[in-house]
């Protein structure tokens, strides 16, 4: 468990499954998301049930998912993921997705993405932290910037949503940034001086 000041990250279980069914149903929450995640859309419960299956049998060495809980009240609100992770290039994607509405915009997401890259980079030799998303998710491009990512590039017109095109937006964090920051920046996400522990 990876806790920090709000949220709490912690291992998948299978109980799981019904928030990200609900989740997956929400057309909001897809909206925002699937553009980002072409896997992330509708589903149902046997299909969930069969990739959670699947993810509960990843190798953490190389990727894994993790559920969001409110530390407050211990409710699940969203995910967490990493996969790629190649230790000899340095390099490992990871992904965030807050599906709870009334969780949106209160800083839940930047904290649970910032204990994921602090532990990432805690835990594995890597060099860089990579992600991306669609230049119609503004919330999620500022909550990358706030934690230090740098847009890297875009691929123009990449994303096609309900008819209309979106960029794909291509983010990149260093190790030696997201050291600079914790070092600059008390009581930030992953910062120096926040309540993280793992355990």
């Amino acid at each position: 468990m990876i806790e920090g000041k709000a949220v709490r990250l912690r291992a998948l279980r299978a109980e799981d499954a019904e928030h990200q069914l609900r989740w997956r149903n929400d057309p909001e929450v897809v909206r925002l998301a699937a553009a980002g995640d072409p896997s992330f859309g509708p589903t149902t419960a046997e299909a969930l049930a069969d990739r959670f299956a699947r993810i509960l049998r990843l190798d953490p060495r190389e990727s894994g998912v993790l559920t969001v809980e409110e530390k407050a009240g211990g409710r699940p609100i969203g995910m967490v993921d990493y996969r790629g992770v190649d230790p000899y290039e340095g390099v490992a994607e990871v992904g965030i997705f807050i599906g709870e509405r009334d969780f949106w915009d209160h800083g839940y997401g930047s904290e649970a993405l910032g204990l994921l890259v602090d532990h990432l980079f805690g835990m594995f030799p890597l060099h860089r932290l990579e992600l991306d998303t669609w230049s119609g998710n503004t919330r999620a491009a500022r909550a990358f910037a706030r934690l230090g990512f740098q847009e890297e590039g875009r691929r123009r017109d990449a994303v096609l949503l309900a008819g209309a095109r979106y960029d794909r937006l291509l983010f990149g964090l260093l190790r030696r940034e997201w050291e600079a920051r914790r070092r600059s920046v008390p009581g930030a996400p992953g910062a120096a001086g926040a309540t993280a522990t793992v355990g």
